[in-house]
């Protein structure tokens, strides 16, 4: 059970309601997440930076590559919403993570983000060298804050308790 209430639209001020309705005009719903962001506009808009950073990253990467590391950040992370989120998009794509052959790139991002969630400290050098030989530094620090934003993202679900979406459900356990 979530320890902070989602936002009730009929109760929220004209601005909640306006992000709301931007949700579900942009995506066709809001999710339990931001719904309990909304308690806190600029917590919201926070973490809605992930988009744009996203997109950057996506530019480069790929939709596919970009899916991985989320997913392998949740996983090590241990944030069931977040996984319950990947995984179902992984499905859709008909891969299974734990068999699925990476590209070089691929398999390097699900290190990287594995390492960043472990321990942020003590990423070694050798992975850097590797990150070095496929992306610039402007590509790596943008790979390195989205990987923070999805992070921060698993520890507000997990901090919080929030309730898995319903349409999450069937992909709660692997």
């Amino acid at each position: 059970m979530a320890y902070i209430s989602k936002v009730k639209y009929e109760e929220a001020s004209e601005e909640v309601k306006a992000l709301i309705d931007e949700q579900i005009r942009d995506h066709g719903k809001i999710t339990n997440m931001k719904l309990t962001l909304l308690h806190s506009v600029p917590a919201y808009h926070a973490l809605m930076e992930w988009f744009p950073l996203e997109e950057t990253i996506e530019a480069f990467l790929g939709e596919r590559a970009v899916n991985f590391f989320c997913y392998a950040i949740s996983e090590e992370n241990d944030c069931l919403l977040c996984s319950a989120f990947f995984r179902q998009i992984l499905k859709e794509l008909d891969i299974d993570f734990d068999t699925f052959e990476f590209t070089e790139e691929e398999d390097l991002l699900v290190q990287y983000g594995k390492a960043i969630v472990r321990d942020a400290n003590n990423i070694p050098a050798e992975l850097f060298d590797q990150l070095k030989k496929h992306w610039n530094e402007e590509q790596i620090v943008a790979i390195t804050a989205f990987a923070t934003i999805m992070i921060a993202t698993n520890i507000i679900n997990k901090s919080l308790a929030v309730d898995l979406d319903e349409n999450l459900l069937p992909y709660a356990q692997k």
